[in-house]
């Protein structure tokens, strides 16, 4: 046998030759391969009995340790091994030698010594004395009581070639002269890989046709010295002989050489890939683990490569896709929603047969009910709201005190909006009770309680004092910073709760709320952007006064000062650390920026800033959370004038690794994201005021660009589900609407022709649809307001709502007019104007009221019990 001998330099060339991958990192994984099949891993992809006895072996293997992990596993494990101890104890004192093993009659029981009928499959090349090639010692000897002739092992390096002028490099000139002889098609310039082998195997096919001239499909030595002598080869130049390529590429030993054996010597690839499994769809469970398998097969298959939008995931050092299996499978170790999508293998250098996988994450339903406790007297009405995520959507069904409600026929129960709200038309005394909601999907169930208590004169009952004292009663507001102060409206009555004066004195000192900035004539408040804290707090800057305010909403007074860097203007809060983030512009030619951090933002106590290490920022982005998202662990930010964002830890506040933007000459503006299939959405800065640049879209799984976004420029925006991807476009005055399915395919929707300069947009749940949106869109220009469901694309403009803050009269943001609703169980909106503030209903998409003489009421944060 003389395999290892021929791959050395059949492979070297194969590997040498690749393209289409960077060398360096493609090479030094592929040497591993290139190795192996050297060392013997043609052995593998030989036919006969070596991958036989392979199997047999593991199949064993396989069986004993089942039988010894299953119950009585010692009694079956001793009937295993019964058979072959019998044969130990006969040919216990029976010593037979090299090449021969005992044997026991099954008639008799008498022993007896035999030839080996197999060798373990180990590659340790060896020669013997008859200079034949051996794959290790024990084909020698075992060859030589087949023979019935003495072989004995030769030690010498020189011994595979002993005797013999064909060199490994004199046997590739001969297997090339033969190649060229062959007449082929010609064909164009430009091939692919799998073209140029196609043509290979047409060649090969037809020269083993040539050379069997008996038909029988096996070439003996025989009718290769027929050929050389007919052909006049053995005239040739080169040292080598058609003996040879038994030599070299009988890997069976019986003197034949089948059109496999012949693919194999001139490196023919034969892949396969059953049309059933071109599209391979997986469906897993969030938190466990998958394996992805590659269906393509084939003789000298070369090494998987597995790729996600377009990226070779194999040479990169990734958290959950950290293993690639011998087999070539992909190995996630645990599943997150990020990972949901396509996924395609393909053999390295054969990019056009490829499998797709696509990927299915199904995440168990998680829900919240509103309110947990509400207090009503006799007679009116009352609802019981429950919100319920998962993968897929979740059905809801509602009991009361543990019994199911009886709706059939009742005019006092609806449900409405799928289940997601439980409607009472008029309350009476026995409707008192728990009412439980419970939310199921394929993977699994969730459910809470919402308790309804039905008295007179309701607001003294036990419910609405415990109400009060939880603090739920301060809830449910919005806060509006203006030029006067805080205003804290109550939008359901259009109330002010209180008004907090720019005079008012901050708690434990004697300064004013809005001190009086020098050379400014007019006495007022300046804000910039404000953030609730889990609802305990509100932080809203004052970037004259280069500081921040803590307001505690329980007692509805500042209750802090916090001072920032120079001109703080842009706040968020991350949930997941309790921290707050603060960006300062260092004066107001944002000449020297600076990112800062407030640590346990949420803990009654002193507050201090961080600053962190980052320079030059232009802006920042943090993920939001959501039922299904509860922690997210990196964040973004932009450096000025930098095509690039640069991903940071939000714990340590390092920075983890930079993502280049240059070949889409985008400079990040804004960022939105999805946890579904992982996508980040990176607005482009454009160079010219005819059309901005496409967004272009990150993996967050491998963090590299994948490419734009279509045509879709502008700002984008997410639905806090992670389903909606909406994006207002400034130069065509249209927004872009597009979905994230729960396969991670991104698919465009519709385009809404909105006719108007969008300032800002919020998203209003749908009070007919579980698990849908409407868009709100507030014009920077017009007194205009777009209402538009997400699920129909029906649309409708509210006119005559004023005129919005002037936009140079607010530079810290280019959202002069905010839209901001009333969280996932609210019903109202507010939006301001330069005057006055407007409480829309999002459920009727009308004006509710208008509340006056609020001026630049352009900063407000709604503070909600869920």
């Amino acid at each position: 046998m003389h395999t290892g001998v021929n791959y050395r330099a059949e492979y070297a060339d194969t590997v040498y030759a690749a393209v289409e991958y960077d060398r360096l990192a493609v090479m030094g994984w592929l040497g591993l391969w290139a190795l192996s099949v050297l060392l013997g891993a043609s052995l593998c992809l030989a036919e006969g009995w070596r991958s036989m006895d392979t199997a047999n072996k593991a199949e064993n293997a396989s069986e004993r340790l089942q039988l010894r992990q299953s119950g009585g596993a010692e009694e079956k494990a001793k009937k295993f091994h019964l058979g072959a101890d019998s044969t130990r104890a006969g040919c216990r004192k029976r010593f037979c030698g090299r090449g021969r093993q005992c044997v026991v009659s099954n008639e008799t029981g008498q022993t007896d010594c035999v030839c080996q009928n197999r060798c373990r499959p180990t590659f340790v090349p060896v020669c013997g004395s008859d200079g034949r090639f051996y794959e290790n010692h024990c084909e020698v000897y075992r060859t030589s009581c087949l023979q019935k002739k003495r072989i004995y092992v030769v030690h010498s390096k020189d011994c595979f070639f002993k005797g013999d002028t064909c060199t490994m490099a004199d046997y590739n000139k001969l297997k090339s002269m033969l190649l060229d002889m062959q007449p082929r098609d010609l064909s164009p310039a430009r091939q692919t890989q799998e073209t140029r082998m196609d043509q290979k195997r047409a060649v090969v096919d037809t020269m083993f046709k040539y050379l069997d001239m008996d038909r029988d499909g096996r070439l003996g030595s025989e009718e290769l010295a027929q050929i050389s002598m007919k052909d006049h080869l053995e005239d040739s130049l080169l040292e080598c002989t058609m003996q040879d390529l038994l030599r070299y590429d009988d890997y069976n030993n019986d003197g034949r050489l089948t059109l496999q054996e012949f693919y194999t010597a001139f490196q023919v690839v034969q892949l396969s890939l059953p049309e059933e499994k071109r599209v391979s769809v997986t469906t897993v469970t969030v938190g466990l683990s998958t394996v992805l398998s590659c269906a393509i097969q084939g003789t000298l298959r070369p090494p998987i490569i597995w790729k996600r939008n377009g990226i070779v995931l194999n040479f990169l050092d990734l958290e959950d896709i950290n293993d690639f299996g011998d087999d070539g499978s992909l190995y996630i170790t645990k599943v997150t929603t990020i990972h949901m999508g396509n996924y395609s293998c393909h053999a390295y250098g054969y990019e056009e047969l490829f499998q797709t996988h696509v990927l299915q994450v199904n995440v168990p339903p998680v829900i919240l009910v509103y309110p947990e406790t509400q207090a009503q007297e006799p007679g009116v009405s009352a609802s019981l709201h429950c919100y319920a995520d998962g993968i897929p959507n979740p059905k809801i069904l509602w009991l009361k005190n543990g019994m199911d409600l009886q709706l059939k026929g009742s005019k006092q129960l609806s449900l409405i909006a799928n289940g997601s709200e439980l409607h009472i038309g008029s309350v009476r005394y026995e409707d008192t009770g728990a009412y439980t909601c419970i939310a199921k999907n394929e993977v699994g169930v969730d459910e809470d309680i919402s308790s309804l208590f039905v008295e007179d004169s309701a607001r003294k009952t036990l419910a609405n004092i415990l109400w009060r004292e939880e603090g739920l009663s301060v809830g449910n507001l919005f806060y509006v910073f203006s030029d006067e102060g805080i205003t804290i409206l109550q939008p359901n009555e259009c109330e002010i709760r209180r008004h907090i004066k720019r005079t008012e004195r901050v708690a434990a000192s004697y300064e004013e709320m809005c001190p009086k900035v020098e050379g400014d004539s007019t006495h007022t408040c300046v804000w910039a952007s404000a953030a609730s804290v889990r609802d305990k707090y509100i932080y809203v800057t004052q970037p004259l006064q280069n500081r921040l305010l803590v307001i505690d909403t329980q007692a509805q007074k500042v209750a802090q000062v916090v001072e920032t860097d120079p001109v703080p203007v842009k706040l968020h809060y991350d949930k997941s650390h309790d921290q707050m983030w603060v960006l300062s512009w260092g004066d107001l030619h944002k000449s020297q920026p600076t990112l800062q951090v407030i640590s346990q933002a949420s803990a009654g106590e002193e507050h201090h800033t961080i600053r962190t290490q980052f320079q030059r920022v232009e802006d920042f982005f943090i993920p939001p959370t959501n039922l299904i998202i509860t922690h997210v662990r990196f964040g973004f930010i932009f450096l000025k004038s930098e095509p690039a964002v640069h991903k940071i830890d939000l714990e340590t506040f390092h920075r983890i690794k930079t993502i280049s933007l240059k070949n889409y000459s985008c400079v990040p503006a804004s960022m939105a994201y999805t946890h579904l299939s992982g996508y980040y959405f990176i607005e482009c800065l454009g160079g010219n005021l005819t059309a901005a640049p496409a967004q272009v879209i990150i993996d967050s799984v491998t963090d590299s660009v994948i490419g734009r976004n279509g045509d879709v420029a502008g700002k984008p925006y997410m639905s806090p589900d992670g389903r909606y991807v909406v994006t207002p476009d400034p130069q065509r005055r249209r927004v872009s609407v597009q979905t994230v399915t729960f396969r991670g395919e991104l698919q465009l929707s519709r385009h809404l022709d909105a006719g108007l300069h969008v300032s800002d947009l919020a998203f209003q749940p749908s009070f007919t649809e579980s698990n849908q949106y409407a868009v709100v869109a507030a014009s920077s220009s017009r007194t205009d307001l777009l209402f538009s469901d997400l699920s129909t694309g029906r649309s409708e403009v509210l006119k005559n709502l004023k005129e919005p803050v002037p936009s140079q009269s607010w530079p810290w943001s280019d959202a002069n007019r905010v839209v901001v609703s009333s969280g996932l169980f609210g019903q109202y909106l507010v939006t301001p104007s330069a005057e006055s503030l407007f409480v829309l209903n999002g459920k009727q998409n009308s004006p509710h009221c208008e509340v006056s003489d609020i001026k630049r009421g352009n900063t407000v944060v709604w503070v909600g019990e869920v």
